[in-house]
């Protein structure tokens, strides 16, 4: 699962969780009906975005949901899961963007990548979810040959860019790209006057991802010798911070512009979480009450980071520490095979995402879940008029 919005459980509130897991849900199977199983691995957050838009524009109508089997991502549960031209339509954006992906990877020789067999593989693959995106996306009136033009330009943007080069010369493929399938759900629900407001929102969203990814790649791109646009143009993180601010501030604003019959799903995601994305990547929080510790200060105390108690009484190498000598030892690692197994566990009851805590396939550490450490101190019931960011800039649920 990939993509730069990625909600909080918890934060979502009990009926947002169901809706945004409908489009998830809604994306995944609409792949695998029309491409395979295979397909699926496609499956991203940021995707879902189109089948949001697309039925917060005509509202949940009949035929809009259907009710899904048992499924072991969701813990063998049956599931109500979003239908439709919207999901189809996310399927082939996916699918184009993903082979895309893969090429790029095939190209820069990444990872095992690297190795010409299964390159070769991958290059089957890529061109497989290109043709299979194209005619999905032919079925909803969509050309997804904007997609592929806006790939096939920015490598040779990528090719010619250097110290000076603005960043947004690099960004603007991708920006055109998400402002033509951001754009197309206005024509999918029938209301062409939402086409120019959503284009602007989708360029800008384009902008966003191609930024925070940017960033978060930044450090892991300069130890293996990657290409990444910031280090490669000259652009700082501070340069940086302040286009992905605009972006998200431009990106509220297009939204005002647009009619929906629903739009309180797609505020949540589009103002509220991307804030949260662009604070994730930049390691910073936009609002003092979402980081208690800002207020208050660092912690202190025996246990504070930095002093000598800080490890506890049965820190390993402690003398008085094991009351058992010796040092601490941890539990016993699984082999490769028992481990596989014990990862399919986790991940098939979604302990990985849901569980505060959960054991280690292989280590058998006890690791934190993906909600465990996050601001859930809001449940989004304040903004379901969308209210409440027309008054405030700051307040406990980060308007």
């Amino acid at each position: 699962m990939f993509g730069i919005v990625r909600p909080c459980s918890h934060r979502l509130g009990d009926r947002f969780k169901a809706e945004w897991m409908a489009h998830l849900c809604g994306l995944c199977l609409a792949l695998r009906g029309d491409h395979g199983q295979l397909a699926r691995v496609v499956t991203n957050y940021d995707g879902l975005l189109i089948s949001v838009l697309t039925e917060a524009q005509l509202g949940r109508g009949e035929g809009g949901r259907r009710t899904a089997g048992p499924c072991a991502l969701r813990g063998m549960r049956t599931a109500s899961v979003a239908q439709g031209e919207g999901a189809r339509l996310a399927a082939a954006v996916s699918l184009v963007l993903a082979a895309a992906k893969v090429r790029d990877h095939v190209a820069d020789r990444d990872g095992l990548l690297a190795r010409r067999p299964v390159a070769a593989a991958a290059r089957k693959v890529a061109a497989s979810w290109g043709r299979a995106g194209e005619h999905s996306g032919a079925a909803v009136g969509f050309d997804t040959g904007v997609l592929v033009d806006a790939v096939d330009r920015q490598l040779g943007i990528e090719t010619l860019a250097g110290p000076g080069t603005p960043i947004l010369t690099v960004t603007e493929p991708t920006e055109t790209a998400t402002a033509a399938a951001f754009a197309h759900t206005a024509r999918l629900a029938g209301r062409p006057g939402n086409a120019a407001p959503l284009a602007e929102t989708g360029r800008l969203f384009g902008r966003l991802a191609h930024l925070l990814d940017a960033v978060e790649d930044r450090e892991a791109d300069a130890e293996s010798g990657a290409w990444n646009p910031l280090t490669a143009t000259g652009t700082s993180l501070a340069e940086a911070r302040r286009l992905a601010d605009d972006a998200v501030h431009g990106i509220r604003l297009a939204l005002k512009d647009t009619e929906f019959r629903d739009g309180a799903l797609v505020h949540l995601l589009l103002v509220h979480e991307l804030r949260r994305s662009v604070d994730r990547a930049f390691g910073t929080t936009s609002c003092g009450h979402t980081a208690p510790e800002a207020a208050f200060g660092p912690p202190t105390g025996p246990y504070a980071p930095g002093n000598p108690g800080t490890q506890g009484p049965y820190a390993p190498g402690d003398p008085h520490g094991n009351p058992y000598g010796g040092p601490s030892k941890g539990p016993d690692k699984r082999g490769f095979w028992a481990g596989c197994a014990a990862a399919l566990a986790v991940c098939c009851t979604c302990k990985v995402c849901c569980a505060d805590e959960f054991e280690g396939p292989w280590s058998r550490k006890r690791r934190e879940g993906c909600c465990a450490s996050c601001d859930c101190n809001c449940d989004w019931s304040c903004c379901e008029a969308l209210e409440c960011c027309e008054c405030c800039e700051c307040c406990t649920c980060d308007c």
